[in-house]
């Protein structure tokens, strides 16, 4: 008998940034592959495309779901099929909340649905080493070439 419970990732981080910077690193594919992703296209509109191909042979997908600039952004998010894992395109949901504080940012991340605790595991493994970069980029600093993109 196989049985699945839904795990989420939260997570709550400062950016030196305002959130209409940081804004612009979630919603515009050139500014978004400095942090994470080989390419990517966004539509950023209610039903428009989520497409980023995070590390070669990788590529995540769904749909933006709600948009209100520079608050509050809900995509959904999955792999595609010639990806690892078993997290199908668009099944579960990303909420971004971007509070500003200060001359900064608090970023509020939740990743919710994920069907698994070894889909836990590696989602936030992998959401750590991004949202770091998202940190340095929207900070204004290159956080350099993404080791991952080369595996």
């Amino acid at each position: 008998m196989h049985t699945t419970t839904e795990t989420s990732i939260e997570r709550e981080i400062a950016i030196a940034a305002s959130p209409e910077t940081v804004w612009e690193f979630l919603v515009d594919s050139e500014k978004s592959t400095r942090w994470m992703g080989l390419n990517a296209r966004l539509d950023p509109r209610p039903g428009g495309e989520y497409h980023v191909e995070v590390c070669p042979g990788q590529t995540a997908g769904g749909e933006f779901v709600q948009l209100d600039p520079p608050h509050r952004l809900v995509w959904t998010w999955g792999w595609d099929e010639g990806s690892t894992s078993e997290v199908p395109l668009g099944s579960t949901t990303i909420e971004v909340t971007l509070v500003p504080q200060g001359e900064g940012t608090l970023l509020h991340f939740t990743h919710s649905g994920l069907p698994s605790a070894d889909d836990l595991k590696s989602h936030t493994h992998g959401w750590e080493h991004y949202l770091e970069r998202l940190t340095v980029a929207a900070g204004g600093e290159d956080p350099g070439p993404d080791p991952w993109a080369e595996r």
